[in-house]
């Protein structure tokens, strides 16, 4: 018999060992699916390293794939430290490049030095927006936040295609003739484009640098200073710092707050990064919100992890569009990207419980 009991201490050890053997576990089931298909494995991991880090062409697309990787993956790792589960950090990305766009857009070709402030303040308000419905949900009215912020995820996808493809709203672009057949968003203003930094022959995505930051603040947040300490006291039992006094109420509303607005500017940064457009396909095709999921839990919520683990999912998400031919359909691409996926979330269990074998005799015994 195997029986799932709690873990009552977590070994330091541990948080290592299991998102490292996630991922030995992971290529080892992608190289019994690659020699099924009949393709080499060596060869194909060999592709799979040299096209997302085997080259200055190839770091600079992983950057660009990195940057939203980034802000989903600090949203989810924001709120899952006070165990509140924000499912919904696709739909804030949506919302925060929604009004991102919006600010880009109003302000014309302004300065950058104001384009670029407002963009990410307009993000901010719009992915916080967002998230501040499920946890007043939450906090006043006990509803399971999964299933209110992963149901807002679908409500943000219609809006943004309704903006674009079914409405003349102020983001469609209706100036030419081409755009009032193929529906598209209104360009961004030059003012509105983010800044690209040099470092060597690299070009880092402002975006990408923002995110950097916003983790070490969110680092100093939880680890500095009283918020963060009651954060930690709420999520450990939430009994326990009512008992103490704490605000949960309020906490609850601060941390999903900040949780949608990191999503937000995220969405924002692929409006004036890398899309210079609102762009509903490109940007609900690519399953942002959920891959955070992912790297928020392979990095166990800390926010210098979470840049790493993007990191290295951006380099394999980008490595999997060059993989991509006639002799190695998307599909096959799918699959061992979620492998990897489902073994790194499969992982997180032996983390909190582990797994005891018992004969069947001794279990007959005990229920006698």
């Amino acid at each position: 018999m195997i029986r799932i009991e709690r873990r009552l201490t977590q070994p330091k050890w541990l948080l290592v060992a299991v998102p490292v053997g996630s991922i030995v576990v992971a290529f080892g089931l992608m190289t019994l699916v690659l020699l099924i298909t009949n393709h080499p494995p060596l060869h194909t991991f060999g592709r799979l390293l040299s096209s997302g880090f085997g080259s200055t062409a190839a770091l600079n697309d992983t950057l660009i794939a990195t940057t939203p990787l980034l802000f989903t993956g600090l949203c989810a790792a924001v709120a899952f430290r006070m165990q509140l589960f924000n499912i919904g950090g696709e739909g804030q990305l949506y919302a925060g490049a929604v009004l991102g766009a919006a600010a880009g857009i109003a302000l014309g070709n302004h300065s950058g030095w104001l384009s670029v402030p407002a963009m990410i303040a307009a993000g901010a308000i719009g992915g916080a927006a967002l998230a501040l419905i499920p946890a007043i949900l939450r906090a006043f009215f006990s509803t399971n936040e999964i299933i209110t912020s992963l149901m807002l995820n679908y409500v943000g996808a219609l809006v943004i295609n309704y903006l674009i493809f079914d409405s003349q709203s102020y983001w469609r672009d209706t100036s030419s003739p081409t755009a009032k057949v193929f529906p598209q968003g209104k360009p961004l203003p030059d003012a509105a484009s983010w800044p690209t930094s040099h470092v060597g022959s690299l070009l880092v995505p402002f975006g990408l640098l923002l995110g950097l930051v916003i983790a070490a603040l969110v680092w100093l947040l939880y680890t500095r200073t009283r918020f963060g300490f009651e954060v930690q006291v709420i999520g450990d039992s939430r009994r326990a710092a009512s008992y103490a006094g704490m605000r949960t109420r309020r906490k609850i509303l601060a941390v999903m707050a900040l949780s949608g607005a990191i999503a937000g500017i995220g969405g924002a940064s692929q409006d004036g990064d890398i899309r210079h457009t609102l762009d509903p396909r490109g940007l609900t095709a690519a399953g942002y919100g959920y891959a955070g999921i992912v790297i928020a839990a392979l990095a166990r919520y800390n926010p210098f992890a979470v840049c790493l683990v993007a990191f290295l999912l951006g380099g394999l998400q980008n490595a999997g569009y060059t993989l991509q031919g006639v002799d190695f359909p998307s599909g096959l691409v799918g699959v061992m990207q979620g492998l990897i996926l489902f073994c790194a979330l499969g992982g997180e269990l032996l983390v909190r419980y582990r797994l005891r074998f018992t004969r069947g005799t001794h279990t007959a015994e005990a229920a006698a």
